[in-house]
């Protein structure tokens, strides 16, 4: 089949279709095989899009649908104009949500012509990268004290179903877009579409989406799609980072379907799974991804990250591969989840690279493992709390009780993602008050308080309020030991 010329200056290259199995796509050329990533289209409107992943022959190439399949049949015609998935870049895109070609699902008016680029861009290299490391303060205390996060690095929500990734998530884009005035880029990979709406409603509200973009593969789309969701979601943002020279804050919701979406598709490939039914790419795939957010000379991405954790199985290979990627790692636990301790993160598991004195500080670093070590105390006496009751501790152990309840309870904190459903007022709380009040706790000073004093405040002071107030508190609270 000879090439065509389309709208005079566009080539387009012609072949047909041999086979459909689902989303798999075979497609046979007699001129000009495509290239691996190239975009082919099918369909009467030319609707259906198809990634090449592999050529079969030297004149057959096997591709994924990235689009629902319904229609397709062997002989008909395809086309390609040698093009991979490109989306649209620049500050057009600001207070927009989009689908992975880039089209725009916010029912409003259509975006302005400008520049788009290829979703399949190469990592900064190693002389580009900056070298020095800076925190990046996110506003809530439990992360900022025991796991500072990295400025362009990347941190992981783990966390089974049910434990609060999402809500941390966007509490955080709340506090960051209202902070520090970057641009913030949600990705939404195989997730509910409610609660992108919900995020997107949640936004407007708050007068923050004029600094944002949303880019959403949800899982009523092919794995196709859900699979590139990710670049194409990282390719805006590299714009912002590296033409605009802003720090961008990447958030991914959920880093997990990413990698889902490659074992679907390697699987519709034919690929022999390796451990569990994962891809036998897995660690390629994911790096990829991972090593294009990253801090440079121009400006930084700085990542969070939520996966989810199948049957909270931490050894499971999905979380084992993105664990070497992650600067820090925050694990949300069903345990503390289950005591209504928001957000529900498990200090003794959870871990950062930022957490040295040569970075956070000498006061900040013996503070923070002060508290591990208070808190490791209380998890090695909780079997005889349980057996014998708090009767049978020495008087020394008493005290690191108490001290441990009064920070589990003060590094608990209202979010404003949550004002809605527990009618209190969300808070931002700075790192100073964050360390001053553990260590005033630490010091024994409101030794005299009730434990849910600490229940769900900000800063310290506010304890002082809440005295003798009959504030509800997490299911687990016990009698104030003295």
């Amino acid at each position: 089949m000879k090439a065509i010329l389309k709208h005079a200056d566009e080539k387009l290259n012609c072949g047909k279709i041999v086979s459909v199995r689902g989303s798999v796509i075979d497609a046979r050329f007699d001129h000009s095989l495509p290239a691996v990533y190239a975009l082919l289209h099918a369909g009467e409107q030319r609707e259906i899009a198809i990634e090449v992943l592999s050529q079969l022959d030297e004149h057959t190439v096997r591709g994924i649908a990235l689009t629902p399949t319904q229609g397709l049949a062997r002989g008909m015609r395809i086309e390609t104009d040698g093009n991979e998935l490109m989306v649209p870049v620049g500050e057009r895109t600001l207070g927009r949500m989009f689908d992975v070609f880039g089209n725009t699902i916010d029912h409003l008016k259509p975006l302005a012509e400008g520049e788009k680029r290829n979703v399949h861009q190469s990592p900064p290299p190693l002389d580009k990268r900056a070298t020095n490391s800076q925190v990046f303060k996110t506003g809530i205390k439990a992360i900022d004290v025991l796991i500072p996060l990295e400025r362009g690095g990347k941190a992981g929500l783990f966390g089974g179903a049910g434990v609060g990734k999402t809500v941390l998530l966007t509490e955080m884009i709340h506090n960051m877009v209202g902070q520090n005035k970057g641009v913030s880029m949600f990705c939404g990979i195989g997730e509910r579409c409610r609660e992108g709406n919900e995020l997107y409603d949640a936004m407007k509200d708050a007068g923050l989406l004029k600094n944002m973009i949303m880019m959403f593969g949800q899982m009523n789309e092919p794995p196709g799609a859900r699979f590139r969701v990710g670049h194409a979601a990282l390719t805006m943002a590299e714009y912002f980072r590296d033409d605009e020279h802003k720090d961008v804050l990447l958030l991914i919701d959920n880093i997990f379907r990413f990698i889902q979406a490659g074992m679907e598709v390697s699987g519709l490939m034919g690929q022999m799974p390796s451990r569990l039914g994962y891809q036998p790419t897995l660690e390629t795939e994911l790096s990829a991804l991972e090593e294009r957010i990253a801090n440079t000379d121009a400006g930084a991405i700085t990542s969070i990250q939520a996966v989810y954790v199948p049957a909270d199985d931490l050894t499971d290979p999905a979380a084992v591969h993105a664990f070497s990627h992650l600067s820090a790692t925050i694990v949300l636990s069903r345990e503390r989840a289950s005591e209504g301790l928001y957000p529900s993160i498990d200090f003794l598991q959870s871990n950062s690279k930022m957490a040295t004195p040569g970075i956070i500080g000498d006061r900040h670093y013996q503070l923070a493992q002060q508290i591990r070590q208070t808190l490791a105390q209380y998890e090695d006496l909780k079997d005889i709390i349980s057996m014998l009751g708090m009767e049978q501790l020495s008087t020394g152990d008493r005290l690191v009780v108490n001290r441990a309840r009064r920070l589990e309870r003060f590094l608990t904190q209202p979010f404003f993602a949550t004002e809605q459903f527990s009618g209190v007022k969300g808070e931002l709380v700075s790192l100073k008050d964050a360390l001053d009040g553990c260590e005033r706790i630490l010091a024994d000073e409101f030794k005299d308080l009730p434990e849910n004093a600490f229940y769900m405040i900000g800063n310290i002071d506010e304890a002082l309020k809440n005295k003798g107030v009959n504030k509800d508190g997490p299911v687990a609270a016990k009698p104030v030991i003295k």
